[in-house]
């Protein structure tokens, strides 16, 4: 999985609502253009940036040409994200840590805790 054409395929926030719109099923070029005041050129443009980063899949159906998403490349963005979340999460709880050493020693000696 490329991550860099898949974060790059991300940033904007277009192609984000395709995808969001994709992720409750399949549709249309046309279905997928609705929303949006952009012309087609420019909606194929969106969708060909999808397809090149592996995040989306054109079918065939007769004339119509059905999107739906795949999930790979966004899961392994997932897994890159995940590893950072957790550092940040080790981040917060030696701030809370922190907070809560300095909150106990704001107290009145009466009222602090016996250790």
């Amino acid at each position: 999985m490329d991550l860099n054409a898949t974060f790059s395929a991300l940033s904007d926030p277009t192609r984000r609502a395709i995808l969001a719109r994709l992720a409750e099923g399949q549709a249309s070029v046309m279905e997928l253009a609705a929303p949006f005041e952009l012309s087609q050129p420019a909606i194929s443009k969106h969708l060909r940036v999808l397809e090149n980063a592996g995040l989306i899949r054109k079918g065939r159906d007769g004339q119509k040409r059905p999107c739906r998403i795949e999930a790979a490349p966004l899961e392994a963005a997932n897994e890159w994200l995940e590893r950072y979340r957790e550092i940040w999460e080790q981040s917060y709880q030696r701030l809370d840590n922190l907070l809560e050493t300095l909150l106990e020693e704001q107290k009145p000696k009466s009222k602090r805790k016996k250790k």
